[in-house]
Protein backbone atom coordinates (compact mmCIF):
# COMPACT_ATOMS: atom_id res chain seq x y z
CA UNK A 1 0.00 0.00 0.00
CA UNK A 2 1.39 3.04 -0.84
CA UNK A 3 0.27 7.22 -1.55
CA UNK A 4 0.68 9.00 -4.31
CA UNK A 5 -0.75 11.91 -6.67
CA UNK A 6 -4.31 10.74 -7.99
CA UNK A 7 -4.59 10.86 -11.94
CA UNK A 8 -7.01 10.50 -14.72
CA UNK A 9 -7.29 6.74 -14.35
CA UNK A 10 -8.77 7.32 -10.72
CA UNK A 11 -11.71 9.49 -12.04
CA UNK A 12 -13.84 6.24 -11.49
CA UNK A 13 -12.61 5.41 -7.75
CA UNK A 14 -12.86 8.75 -6.51
CA UNK A 15 -16.31 9.05 -7.71
CA UNK A 16 -17.43 5.93 -6.08
CA UNK A 17 -15.36 7.23 -3.06
CA UNK A 18 -17.28 10.52 -2.64
CA UNK A 19 -20.59 8.30 -3.03
CA UNK A 20 -19.66 7.04 0.18
CA UNK A 21 -18.57 9.97 2.07
CA UNK A 22 -22.07 11.66 1.09
CA UNK A 23 -23.66 8.93 2.11
CA UNK A 24 -21.86 8.74 5.57
CA UNK A 25 -23.54 12.97 5.32
CA UNK A 26 -26.64 11.67 4.39
CA UNK A 27 -27.41 9.54 7.30
CA UNK A 28 -26.06 12.04 9.92
CA UNK A 29 -27.42 14.60 8.08
CA UNK A 30 -30.41 14.22 6.05
CA UNK A 31 -31.62 17.63 6.24
CA UNK A 32 -28.26 19.21 4.74
CA UNK A 33 -27.25 15.68 2.62
CA UNK A 34 -28.94 14.33 -0.59
CA UNK A 35 -27.68 11.24 -1.01
CA UNK A 36 -26.35 9.50 -2.88
CA UNK A 37 -24.56 11.84 -5.04
CA UNK A 38 -21.23 13.10 -5.48
CA UNK A 39 -19.88 17.14 -5.27
CA UNK A 40 -18.00 16.65 -8.85
CA UNK A 41 -18.58 15.38 -11.75
CA UNK A 42 -15.58 13.69 -13.50
CA UNK A 43 -15.07 17.07 -15.47
CA UNK A 44 -14.20 18.79 -12.70
CA UNK A 45 -12.47 16.45 -10.82
CA UNK A 46 -10.19 16.23 -14.06
CA UNK A 47 -9.36 19.77 -13.82
CA UNK A 48 -9.25 19.46 -9.63
CA UNK A 49 -6.39 16.96 -9.72
CA UNK A 50 -4.42 18.45 -12.49
CA UNK A 51 -4.23 21.49 -10.21
CA UNK A 52 -1.24 21.87 -7.96
CA UNK A 53 -3.30 24.23 -5.76
CA UNK A 54 -5.82 21.58 -5.33
CA UNK A 55 -3.89 18.30 -4.69
CA UNK A 56 -5.27 15.42 -4.63
CA UNK A 57 -3.58 11.97 -2.81
CA UNK A 58 -4.79 8.24 -3.36
CA UNK A 59 -3.78 5.47 -1.47
CA UNK A 60 -3.41 2.51 -3.90
CA UNK A 61 -2.36 -1.22 -3.65
CA UNK A 62 -1.60 -3.45 -6.61
CA UNK A 63 -4.29 -6.05 -6.92
CA UNK A 64 -3.98 -8.41 -9.91
CA UNK A 65 -6.83 -10.51 -8.59
CA UNK A 66 -9.83 -8.57 -10.31
CA UNK A 67 -8.92 -7.88 -14.23
CA UNK A 68 -5.89 -10.57 -14.96
CA UNK A 69 -3.42 -8.16 -15.50
CA UNK A 70 -0.51 -7.59 -13.09
CA UNK A 71 0.09 -4.72 -11.34
CA UNK A 72 -3.29 -3.22 -11.16
CA UNK A 73 -3.74 -0.57 -8.95
CA UNK A 74 -6.61 -0.39 -6.56
CA UNK A 75 -7.86 3.04 -4.98
CA UNK A 76 -8.54 2.15 -1.21
CA UNK A 77 -9.16 6.05 -0.31
CA UNK A 78 -8.28 9.66 -1.33
CA UNK A 79 -7.08 12.92 0.07
CA UNK A 80 -8.56 15.94 -1.25
CA UNK A 81 -6.23 19.10 -0.49
CA UNK A 82 -6.59 22.85 -1.08
CA UNK A 83 -3.57 25.26 -0.59
CA UNK A 84 -4.68 28.21 1.03
CA UNK A 85 -2.12 31.10 1.34
CA UNK A 86 -2.73 34.29 3.34
CA UNK A 87 -0.09 37.14 2.34
CA UNK A 88 -0.22 41.00 3.45
CA UNK A 89 -3.73 40.40 5.07
CA UNK A 90 -4.67 43.00 7.25
CA UNK A 91 -6.00 40.55 10.12
CA UNK A 92 -3.97 37.42 9.91
CA UNK A 93 -0.60 37.12 9.81
CA UNK A 94 1.40 35.72 6.91
CA UNK A 95 1.41 31.68 6.16
CA UNK A 96 0.68 28.55 3.53
CA UNK A 97 -2.03 26.26 4.96
CA UNK A 98 -3.23 22.87 3.70
CA UNK A 99 -6.60 22.53 3.86
CA UNK A 100 -7.96 18.50 3.75
CA UNK A 101 -11.00 19.17 1.85
CA UNK A 102 -12.16 15.15 2.29
CA UNK A 103 -10.49 12.31 3.13
CA UNK A 104 -11.86 8.79 2.43
CA UNK A 105 -11.42 5.62 3.07
CA UNK A 106 -13.46 2.59 0.81
CA UNK A 107 -15.67 1.18 3.30
CA UNK A 108 -14.50 -2.44 2.36
CA UNK A 109 -10.97 -1.41 3.39
CA UNK A 110 -11.37 0.13 6.76
CA UNK A 111 -9.39 -1.07 9.88
CA UNK A 112 -5.76 -1.40 7.67
CA UNK A 113 -4.44 1.91 8.46
CA UNK A 114 -5.95 3.66 5.20
CA UNK A 115 -6.85 6.62 6.57
CA UNK A 116 -4.04 6.74 8.96
CA UNK A 117 -1.42 6.57 6.15
CA UNK A 118 -3.11 9.33 3.66
CA UNK A 119 -3.53 11.84 6.27
CA UNK A 120 0.24 11.23 6.82
CA UNK A 121 1.51 11.77 3.66
CA UNK A 122 -0.64 15.07 3.61
CA UNK A 123 1.05 16.17 6.50
CA UNK A 124 4.51 15.34 5.50
CA UNK A 125 3.63 16.72 1.83
CA UNK A 126 2.47 19.83 3.69
CA UNK A 127 5.82 20.61 5.34
CA UNK A 128 7.82 20.03 2.47
CA UNK A 129 5.65 22.63 0.29
CA UNK A 130 6.07 25.02 3.57
CA UNK A 131 3.03 25.22 5.35
CA UNK A 132 2.41 26.32 8.86
CA UNK A 133 -0.37 24.07 9.41
CA UNK A 134 -2.73 21.67 8.26
CA UNK A 135 -6.54 21.96 8.30
CA UNK A 136 -9.88 20.76 7.92
CA UNK A 137 -13.46 20.80 9.17
CA UNK A 138 -15.40 17.42 10.68
CA UNK A 139 -19.11 17.19 10.67
CA UNK A 140 -20.92 16.57 14.25
CA UNK A 141 -22.27 13.92 12.85
CA UNK A 142 -19.80 11.91 12.33
CA UNK A 143 -18.28 11.42 15.71
CA UNK A 144 -15.99 8.31 14.19
CA UNK A 145 -13.99 10.60 12.20
CA UNK A 146 -13.36 13.34 14.72
CA UNK A 147 -12.11 10.50 16.94
CA UNK A 148 -9.58 9.94 13.90
CA UNK A 149 -8.53 13.61 13.34
CA UNK A 150 -7.96 13.47 17.32
CA UNK A 151 -5.97 10.35 17.59
CA UNK A 152 -3.24 12.19 14.49
CA UNK A 153 -3.15 14.92 16.64
CA UNK A 154 -5.23 17.62 15.30
CA UNK A 155 -7.25 19.79 17.63
CA UNK A 156 -10.11 22.42 17.25
CA UNK A 157 -9.13 25.48 15.85
CA UNK A 158 -12.45 26.68 15.85
CA UNK A 159 -16.25 25.79 16.35
CA UNK A 160 -18.91 26.70 13.53
CA UNK A 161 -22.39 26.33 15.06
CA UNK A 162 -25.85 26.65 13.66
CA UNK A 163 -29.78 26.77 14.86
CA UNK A 164 -32.20 25.41 12.44
CA UNK A 165 -35.25 27.21 12.00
Amino acid sequence: MFVRRAGVQDIKAILDLLVQVDMVHHAGRPDLFKGPATKYSAEELAKIISDDRTPVFVCVENDDSTSGKAETEKVLGHAFCILEEYNGDRLMTDRRTLYIDDICVDEDERGRHVGQTLYRYVEDYAVSIGCYNVTLNVWECNPGARRFYEAMGMGIQKTGMEKVL
